[in-house]
């Protein structure tokens, strides 16, 4: 529930940026430069003398938007790639693994730093990177899914009484596969938080003056001893989002598995 109220914050909070900033998120104003949380500017500005209230604000639709296409690369990559080797099995299920194994022998920042290099620096590219770097949990998570449950009773039914592969395949196991895939989806929706502004911090993300919370802290890295405030804010909304999306991903393991519900109402 905490997680929920989170999350329902930072929707509502993506959805009235546009009305209630208090200023243009990208006006520069040098002389207000440096500016302390006041009244006037009540998270302070930046080193351009840009509202950093305004500009954390016009962020939240930014990140909420790398979540939403993040998840999606790499959960259809995966879904459709897990789907065909533990459908079909056999050599293709090996080419698929080995190859979702290659990519899991990097660490994920590592290989997303390198995808988004190779792409360019642009957020649109950053977003293609960690997808592409997350697809091999979904497919292993689908192709453990299938192994399971295509040898169940209901699926022999289904191909006794003729269904065809795609429809026993999409129909009757992969929508049993929902419960584990929005789990695992609310999970690593912080880490596309995370690693997306990690990338902008380094340089391969979002470009200044997008008002991105991992391009605002690394513009005011080197004043966090002097001017504390410039990157304080952008680091508390990036932690904010992530935690209610991780929050919302534990509560959904635990109501979704029946073994750890019965596990906790034995611990009561």
């Amino acid at each position: 529930m905490v997680g929920l109220v989170m999350l329902g914050i930072a929707i509502a909070t993506a959805a009235s940026s546009p009305f209630v900033v208090p200023y243009p998120p990208n006006e520069s104003n040098t002389q207000e430069a440096y500016v302390p949380p006041s009244r006037t500017h009540f998270l302070g500005t930046d080193v351009l003398g840009r509202d950093v209230l305004s500009r954390v604000l016009a962020g939240t639709p930014i990140a909420l938007r790398v979540v939403g296409e993040v998840l999606l690369i790499a959960g259809l990559i995966g879904m459709f790639l897990g789907t065909f080797a533990g459908y079909l099995g056999g050599v293709v299920d090996s080419l698929i693994m080995r190859c979702a194994d290659v990519f899991l022998s990097f660490p994920n920042f590592l290989l997303a730093m390198a995808i988004a290099a190779a792409f360019g620096a642009s957020l649109e590219n950053a977003m293609l990177a960690v997808g592409i770097s997350l697809w091999p949990r979904y497919a292993r998570l689908v192709r453990g899914q299938f192994l399971e449950l295509r040898e169940k009773s209901f699926v022999e039914a289904a191909r006794a009484i003729g269904a065809s592969n795609t429809r026993i395949a999409v129909h009757h196991i992969l929508s049993n596969c929902i419960g584990p895939l929005l789990v695992q989806l609310s999970l690593d929706a912080a880490l596309a938080i995370l690693t997306t502004s990690a990338l902008s911090f380094v340089g391969l993300g979002a470009s200044p003056p997008t008002p991105e919370w991992g391009v605002m802290i690394s513009d005011s890295r080197i004043y966090i001893t002097t001017y504390w405030w410039m990157p304080l804010f952008p680091g508390i909304a990036i932690s904010f989002v992530a935690t209610g999306f991780m929050l919302i991903g534990d509560g959904l393991q635990d109501a979704l598995s029946p073994t750890l519900r019965q596990r906790h109402y034995e611990a009561s």
